[in-house]
This record gives structure tokens, C-alpha cells and sequence, in this order.
């Protein structure tokens, strides 16, 4: 099993409301892909509640295999959700590993 970890930065010069309706939006568009992407073995979006952290938004997935997440992460689905963030966004950090 591989796991997918992103956490997304948003930019700071961006009002707080935007910066919630897009993270929202995203958390809502994430959630509901493994109803068009059936290798998805789970995923969930966190959003920050701690405003001393600088990251806003933790993605966690998991996959059979790397290919699968590859499959993922080209999926039209999961672009057109990605690019919710795409105006807000500043900074994306992941990582995948095999457990």
C-alpha cells in the first residue's frame, strides 16, 4: 500500500474568507473522487485549525501502488480539483511511501 501525503500553504496577502471558500471547495471536491476514481482506497482533507502551524490544508490517501497514485494524480477528476487551490495556493509539500 502506498500513502499520499500533500499539505497545500496558502498565501498570506489572501483574505481569510477566500482563502476558506477555496479550501472548502477543495476539501468537497477531494472527498467525493473516489465516486470517479475507484483505485482510491481512502482519502481525506484536513483543514487547519491551528493558525500557528503555516500549513492550511493535509490531503491523506491511500493506494495500492505508485502507478495508482501517478493514475490519481493525472486524473481530469483530480486536476479540476486541484485547481481550486490554484489562486490561493503558495506552497505544496508531499510525500509518498509504501507501508
Amino acid at each position: 500500500m502506498v500513502k499520499h501525503i500533500v499539505l497545500f500553504k496558502l498565501r498570506d496577502d489572501v483574505p481569510a474568507d477566500e482563502k476558506m471558500a477555496a479550501m472548502t471547495a477543495f476539501k468537497r471536491a477531494i472527498e467525493a473522487l473516489p465516486a470517479h476514481i475507484p483505485f482510491i482506497r481512502k482519502i481525506e482533507v484536513g483543514l487547519n485549525c491551528n493558525p500557528q502551524e503555516k500549513w492550511s490544508v493535509g490531503l491523506y490517501s491511500e493506494f495500492d501502488t505508485l502507478d495508482d497514485v501517478k493514475a490519481y494524480a493525472a486524473h481530469p477528476e483530480h486536476v479540476a480539483a486541484g485547481m481550486l487551490l490554484a489562486a490561493v495556493r503558495q506552497d505544496r509539500a508531499c510525500v509518498d511511501y509504501e507501508d
